[in-house]
């Protein structure tokens, strides 16, 4: 828990200059992002370019989460966390207050961009999930509190990016944070240790969060009460064999959770192109002689419209011709008739 007296001090108004005390890199505070246990988070101004700073009274907590940022760095790409750009300390009311300065990710959250986006994006947004927890365990690292709301994403194109990093620990520890909807250890359905299953059951349950926005809290608890609630909604049974195999930790890493979650979909797709209708193609020829009826076979093409039309104008003008030419003879025969 942070200091009271320190805590105070890591609450600081907007207009705020932080200025590091080793690197002399100056920051605006602008506005308050975001407050937790270990310290507060701010959007600020360095120079031209808008960046987040936290700061806490826990050096050893910032060293930690620095050292996190410098592992997602390794990742080709940097694709999970906010890039580091800065680490130092603030001096203030004889006090020193550690800091350290990202990336600011600008963007919905995982659940609003589902909502906006619609559902067809899914699939997507949970193999790239995947494919950068694989990274960071094979970094040695397990996210632990993950879910919808430490999920950013970012684009065009839409790519997750990671915002808090307060929750990762090292493989083998005991999980630092965490968020009782996606703990394994809240279900009854495993230990807090820092392993890829624990990040595994929290995909699960987001997967689960995205057919009920609001979650729901343990009943009968267990894998019955989410087995139901699975099987309670078509959107997640569709997904069912992966969410039901991640929640009871039968997956040895995100990879091999990724490949079942793809095999998935290469199955749905295939199941609903052979329910689509198919659509009749018409033959080249046809289309070239619309005006043209084939009587082989006694089959007739079908006129297109523009002939259809053609058609109809000429039936018109015989018509007209017709009658013109009656009242023609009429009125000859009617003269002819009433000569002196």
């Amino acid at each position: 828990m942070m200091n009271h007296s320190l805590k105070n001090l890591c609450k600081v108004s907007p207009g705020t200059i932080i200025t590091g005390k080793w690197h002399s890199q100056s920051y605006t505070i602008i506005k308050e992002l975001g407050f937790g246990a270990n310290g507060v988070v701010y959007l600020a101004k360095h120079k031209d370019t808008q960046v987040a700073l936290k700061m806490s009274d826990n050096g050893m907590s910032i060293t930690s989460e620095v050292n996190v940022l410098k592992s997602f760095a390794k990742v080709q790409g940097h694709s999970l966390g906010p890039c580091l750009l800065d680490v130092d300390d603030w001096d203030q009311n004889n006090s020193r207050i550690s800091f350290y300065v990202m990336e600011y990710i600008q963007g919905p959250d995982f659940l609003s961009f589902l909502q906006t986006r619609g559902p067809s994006w899914t699939s997507v947004l949970f193999l790239q999930l995947l494919k950068d927890l694989e990274e960071l365990h094979q970094n040695g690292w397990v996210f632990g509190d993950l879910k919808p709301e430490n999920l950013i994403v970012t684009g065009p194109p839409p790519k997750i990016r990671c915002i808090d990093v307060g929750g990762t620990t090292i493989k083998g520890r005991a999980i630092k944070e965490f968020t009782e909807f996606y703990d394994r250890g809240y279900w009854g359905l495993g230990s807090r240790k820092a392993e890829s299953s624990y990040d595994l059951f929290a995909v699960a349950m987001i997967m689960v969060n995205t057919a009920y926005p609001k979650r729901f809290t343990k009943t009968t608890g267990g894998f019955s009460q989410l087995k139901e609630a699975i099987r309670q909604k078509q959107e997640l049974k569709n997904f069912e064999p992966v969410i039901l195999k991640a929640l009871q930790g039968q997956y040895s890493g995100a990879k091999e959770m990724r490949a079942d979650l793809l095999d998935l979909m290469v199955v749905k797709k295939n199941a609903a192109e052979q329910i689509k209708p198919r659509e009749m193609t018409p033959d080249p020829t046809q289309l070239k002689n619309t005006d043209v009826k084939n009587t082989k076979g006694n089959q007739s093409v079908p006129l297109s419209r523009q002939s259809y039309r053609r058609k109809k104008k000429k039936s018109g003008w015989m018509e007209f011709l017709f009658i013109i030419i009656v009242l023609g003879v009429l009125y000859a025969w009617y003269t002819f008739n009433n000569l002196p």
